[in-house]
């Protein structure tokens, strides 16, 4: 199995370990869930510039991070830890993405290299692998469109975040 394959089981297992192991506060749901959301809003915003393995999305997020996805699926996670309230879930957390997200970037740079070759590399020369740049660089020729974030089928990640809101806030309740 890819790295990437296995990180999504591992995600949910971490997910299980959360509410398991979670102890939150109304105050850390809020604060954790406002984290999280920014992190959805990111994902959202590259999940409408993203064709997959079809064209090199350059524009938007992409012009700050190459790899805003996994940005705002770390602020998701580190949202939902916060949210959770417990330092087991908090390691846990770091321990997933410090296992996961260096490999499974290099392979993703890996492909893309390969499938874009010369437009990648002025891209990758610009903007950073995964700690966001300020200002937008490189070549911008990607366009947010919605259609886009229906067919990545971002919704699921969207509908997941106040899911899990409320499964803490049931949590919090025992």
């Amino acid at each position: 199995m890819k790295v990437s394959g296995f990180r999504v089981a591992a995600g949910y297992a971490i997910g299980a370990l959360a509410v398991a192991l979670a102890r939150p506060t109304p105050r850390s749901i809020a604060v954790g869930l406002a984290v999280a959301t920014a992190g959805e809003l990111v994902r959202l915003w590259a999940s409408g510039h993203i064709e997959k393995t079809e064209r090199l999305a350059t524009g938007g997020p992409y012009a700050h991070t190459r790899n805003p996805l996994y940005v705002g699926s770390a602020l998701l996670a580190v949202g939902f830890a916060v949210a959770a309230h417990s330092v087991p879930v908090i390691a846990a957390v770091i321990l997933y993405f410090a296992a996961f997200y260096p490999a499974v970037i290099a392979e993703e740079s890996r492909f893309l290299r390969q499938k874009f070759g010369e437009p990648y590399e002025a891209w990758a020369q610009h903007v950073p692998g995964f700690l966001p740049r300020l200002t937008p660089g490189g070549p911008r020729s990607s366009r947010f469109e919605w259609n886009r974030v229906r067919r990545n089928r971002e919704w699921r990640t969207a509908l997941a975040l106040p899911v899990f809101g409320l499964v803490l806030y049931l949590r919090s309740l025992l």
